[in-house]
């Protein structure tokens, strides 16, 4: 009983350990490098509606953020349950819409947990095999997605066109969209739109639907980061 004791004492004791400044410098590089090309993928590759170009530059610093952590704790007992007992009081909040998004975060926070405990190998594996998947998929469905969205803004006499069919129209030509204004009146109907990254013929292929609509039509196409 009392080996038992003394083991579970000795488990118990905090043994600091001298992080390799070496091994940290390393995979600091190695991340990122690697959270360069998660970025890069996640703008070309990805499918989600927001700005994914901003939405990618935090992959850097949670890849780094987590790698540090693991760094730190890995070498101390009490160091990980700190960890625990912080995590527990502090709540984190992120307005994550999609799915995909969350899949590419957990992902940066994968390499870092990888690195952090110096699994170099099976991380630069690992991202290997998942960067051929992605882009693999990418290529095979001929997806061309380009580096930002749209608002599209359209207004015309009121009574003249409805909402429903203009969210119509905007789904048969662009596809996924997110309605972010809508206003009408007596006199006017206006509404504001995100569509994904369209190709300009599309933009001219909506102009020629809603030509029918009359000369009290006006549509816009403005840069989402424009507001």
């Amino acid at each position: 009983m009392d080996n038992r004791w003394n083991l579970f004492q000795k488990f118990l004791i905090t043994q600091e350990q001298q992080i390799s400044i070496t091994d940290f410098l390393i995979n600091s590089v190695v991340i990122i490098i690697l959270a360069i090309i998660l970025e890069y993928t996640y703008i070309k590759c990805a499918r989600t509606i927001s700005n994914r170009k901003q939405f990618a530059g935090v992959f850097l610093l949670i890849a780094f953020t987590t790698m540090l952590i693991i760094s730190i704790v890995k070498s101390s007992l009490a160091l990980s349950l700190g960890l625990v007992g912080a995590l527990s009081i502090v709540r984190f909040r992120a307005a994550i819409k999609e799915p995909e998004e969350l899949a590419y975060l957990f992902f940066a926070i994968a390499i870092g947990l990888g690195l952090g405990a110096n699994q170099t190998l099976v991380v630069l594996v690992a991202f290997g095999v998942a960067m051929i998947i992605l882009w693999g998929r990418f290529f095979i469905k001929g997806v061309k997605s380009q580096h930002q969205n749209l608002y599209l803004n359209f207004s015309a006499k009121s009574g003249v066109v409805s909402l429903p069919d203009v969210t119509k129209a905007i789904k048969e030509i662009f596809g996924k969209s997110h309605l972010k204004r809508y206003d009408e009146n007596d006199e006017v109907i206006e509404a504001s739109f995100l569509v994904d990254s369209p190709k300009p013929e599309k933009l001219d292929e909506f102009k020629q639907y809603v030509e029918k609509y009359g000369e009290s039509v006006r549509i816009s196409f403005v840069e989402s980061k424009s507001f």
